[in-house]
């Protein structure tokens, strides 16, 4: 159980024990700074400590955001400070700075805000949560007590948590269709005990539930499969919603948030197929299609903010022209449709599969994510043309990460100059347009194989210096469409049954890994193992791999090896980020960015 050090001269009437024991706090009393110091010692350093001034007045929820979110290792707000275990040294150093200055006698009013003051100063990274309409104050006299009470009790402390539980950027469908009731169903679930993680996975069953029911190729199937994914979809907001609402933010969860929907959704592609098949209707192709789009079109998001993050003088026209338009109202939302986020697309999803065939719900899904896909990336290309901005050797680190070079393009990388001045994203556009051109005029054969040869040269000359131009982080939106579409081209020429499913399945455990990347990086833990690299090959080892068995191997042969090859991959990186996420101290934190 956490504790609450109280200091300062009790007020008459408080509630402020009674509000930290509702927290799950065990309150003890501090008579002056000496007492602090000691009852801060004994508690355990695997625990959550914090310190909070007997004076203070505030919202209950001020209290909560400032006390109990976990994704931080210490927080204030005014009156209160806490640490959990891994900023436990940095306030102990704090108390013990104002113990001394204190003498260790005197009473301890405003001993919490002096302590955040003494964090400032030693360079610790202290949280301070956005309050909005909440107050959270320490009164120096009656009077200002009184005004303080009468400003708490002028504002719905509910009401404000509620709102906060809700993304501030969000899609159009999901702000005006979805979070007006999804956040009271994230109370209900947080009044009964359910956690994030439970309602994350209720939404899985229900999207492969839905998969299931698109599958049985029946009209009323059709129909079940788009209720059952919006259903699954008010459950994605609402394990979110309940995160913020409660602040049960997790380690697993984070993982599950983060990896869930693009399982979610692809295994529906896979069920529309299955279901189509049924019919009579081969639309395998297309579905491959539409996940390939769609990871490569998350990939130049994951890539673009990645190099621009941190990024020096990140100024643009473009960007300001951006940020003009979102001053107007209407264009806000006519933007966020068009790029297509997850809201409107699964809506759109669900209505095609109830009202219209498979290969019609495709057909549409791969017109409006190519526009989406377009829009985004012209607008990021212009923008990274007009800025003049410098890249970090971070985002430099990153960009390589996200590019998954393998056992051949590291070695190959370290051996070629790097000097040359040709920017270093023209030769991921050669490598990629070489390759993808010979799969598709010369087909399987000898040609192929040297083409994806020397795609592994060019991607690794793509990769032999540090990724800081301007334009660099197109190079892993590059590598995955020259893979994926590689893969999609060859199945798709093979012509027999089970290559296309075989190749959808390889695809699909090879965008898990480059996911799982992205995340890891987000996070701030670093690149999935070398080893996990170089044992799935990288992108031009598994590429170059591909080529040679559909040169090599007889079309059904050909077949039985990609689902070899899907097999092995699925299995290496699904262990291992399981792995990770399960038992690594990797950050607390739910994805609060794009409605992607």
């Amino acid at each position: 159980m956490p504790t609450a050090i109280l200091t300062g001269q009790p007020v008459p009437g408080s509630s402020i024990e009674g509000d930290l024991r509702s927290l799950g706090f065990d309150v003890r009393t501090a008579a002056d700074a000496t007492e602090a110091e000691t009852l801060l010692a004994a508690v355990p350093g695997d625990r959550r400590v914090a310190v909070v001034d007997a004076r203070f007045v505030g919202h209950l929820h001020a209290l909560r955001l400032g006390l109990t979110d976990p994704r931080f290792p210490l927080a204030a707000v005014t009156g209160a400070v806490t640490a959990q275990p891994a900023g436990r040294q940095a306030l102990t150093r704090a108390v013990a700075r104002e113990n001394s200055a204190s003498g260790g006698t005197t009473l301890l009013d405003s001993l919490a805000d002096r302590i955040v003051t003494a964090l400032d100063a030693d360079g610790s990274d202290v949280h301070r949560p956005e309050l909005g309409s909440l107050v959270a104050t320490v009164p120096a006299d009656p009077q200002a007590r009184n005004e303080a009470r009468q400003a708490v009790a002028a504002v719905d402390d509910e009401a404000v948590r509620l709102k906060s539980a809700v993304k501030s950027r969000d899609g159009f469908f999901t702000t005006h269709f979805i979070s007006p009731y999804s956040r009271y169903l994230a109370r209900w679930c947080a009044r009964r005990g359910l956690t994030p993680n439970q309602v994350t996975t209720a939404s899985l069953l229900t999207a492969i539930i839905a998969a299931g029911c698109a599958a049985t190729g029946t009209r009323a199937g059709f129909v079940a499969a788009g209720v059952l994914l919006i259903a699954s979809f008010v459950l994605d907001c609402t394990d979110g919603q309940l995160a913020r609402y409660s602040l049960q933010y997790s380690t697993l969860g984070a993982w599950l948030d983060a990896t869930f929907d693009r399982a979610k959704e692809y295994a529906y592609y896979a069920g529309l197929a299955l279901g189509a098949a049924k019919g009579g209707d081969d639309v395998w192709a297309l579905a491959l299609g539409a996940m390939v789009l769609q990871t490569c079109r998350h990939v130049v998001d994951f890539s673009f903010n990645e190099a621009n993050h941190d990024a020096t003088a990140n100024t643009s026209p473009t960007a300001a022209l951006s940020d003009k338009l979102d001053s107007v109202g209407w264009t806000v939302w006519v933007r966020r449709m068009i790029v297509l986020p997850i809201g409107e697309r699964w809506a759109m999803i669900a209505v095609l599969t109830a009202v219209t065939t498979p290969r019609i719900t495709f057909y549409v899904l791969l017109v409006g994510c190519a526009f989406a896909a377009t829009y985004t990336t012209a607008g990021r290309v212009l923008r990274s043309l007009t800025r003049k901005a410098r890249r970090t050797d971070r985002a430099a680190q990153a960009l390589a990460d996200l590019a998954d070079s393998g056992p051949l393009a590291r070695p190959l990388a370290r051996l070629l100059p790097g000097t040359s001045r040709i920017p270093a994203f023209f030769w991921a556009v050669a490598g990629t347009a070489l390759l993808l051109l010979a799969a598709w005029l010369e087909g399987p054969g000898l040609p192929l194989v040297l083409c994806a040869a020397g795609y592994v040269l060019l991607s690794s000359e793509a990769v032999a210096r540090p990724l800081k131009g301007t334009l660099d982080w197109l190079i892993p939106p590059f590598f995955r469409a020259a893979e994926y579409c590689t893969v999609l081209i060859l199945a798709a020429e093979a012509e027999v049954n089970g290559a296309l499913p075989a190749a959808f399945g390889l695809v699909a455990a090879v965008a898990y890994h480059h996911y799982d990347t992205v995340y890891r990086i987000r996070g701030n833990a670093g690149a999935p193992p070398a080893w996990l690299v170089c044992a799935t090959g990288g992108h031009e080892g598994r590429t170059l791999l591909v080529t040679v068995l559909a040169a090599a191997l007889t079309a059904s042969q050909f077949t039985v090896a990609l689902t070899a090859l899907a097999v092995a991959v699925a299995l290496l990186v699904l262990v291992e980020s399981i792995r990770f996420w399960v038992s690594a101290g990797a950050p607390a934190v739910h994805d609060e960015g794009e409605p992607a």
